[in-house]
């Protein structure tokens, strides 16, 4: 009986110190996945912040689109209603968040199709630098969102590993969502000449 629980308190003793280097790490990385998550919303802003110019600068040529320019501005609304810290990242915030913003990239791509009928706006200096600034804040999103699923994958694969999972428990580390493909991203785009 008594090397029974001299056994448990040596495994004990074992586990409570390794949980101190392993806790250590796993505050690192869920740090990472925080500052990784700050940044994919901080480029998702800058894209909201481009939009009211765009529109603006799209409204002055064209009168007869303002259902498109509607929906622009009311896709914006909502995916700037939505915020999300890095402590609510789950699962079903996440699939919210990322709906209001595909949302709103549709809304844009509606946008954008709808200025070839307007070739001075095409050509105009200050539409073509919010164009560029636009695709340059979707190339920022893309980049940051890959930078976010990198950090969730290093953080959900320590917090899974073996001993760190008993502490992972222990010290309420749970596991991050990813970012999931949008629904039709499987199929190539059709493209018609």
């Amino acid at each position: 009986m008594i090397t029974k629980i001299m056994k448990f308190a040596a495994a004990l003793i074992l586990a409570v110190s390794l949980s101190s280097c392993n806790y250590n790490s796993l505050v690192e990385k869920q740090q990472n996945v925080d500052q990784a998550w700050a940044q994919v919303e901080n480029q998702y802003q800058r894209r909201a912040d481009l939009i009211p110019n765009l529109v603006n600068t799209v409204k002055g040529y064209s009168t007869h689109e303002e259902e498109t320019l509607v929906k622009v501005t009311e896709a914006r609304a909502k995916a700037t209603s939505i915020t999300l810290s890095a402590d609510d990242l789950t699962e079903e915030n996440l699939a919210r968040y990322q709906e209001a913003q595909n949302e709103l990239s549709g809304a844009l791509k509606s946008l954008l199709a709808v200025t070839e009928a307007y070739p001075d706006l095409k050509a105009n200096e200050n539409f073509l630098n919010l164009q560029a600034q636009l695709e340059g804040t979707e190339n920022r999103i893309s980049t940051e969102r890959m930078r976010y699923t990198e950090a969730v994958r290093d953080y959900n694969t320590a917090i899974k590993k073996f001993p760190t999972t008993i502490y992972a428990g222990w010290f309420g580390f749970k596991e991050k969502p990813q970012f999931k493909a949008e629904a039709g991203a499987e199929k190539a785009p059709e493209v018609k000449f």
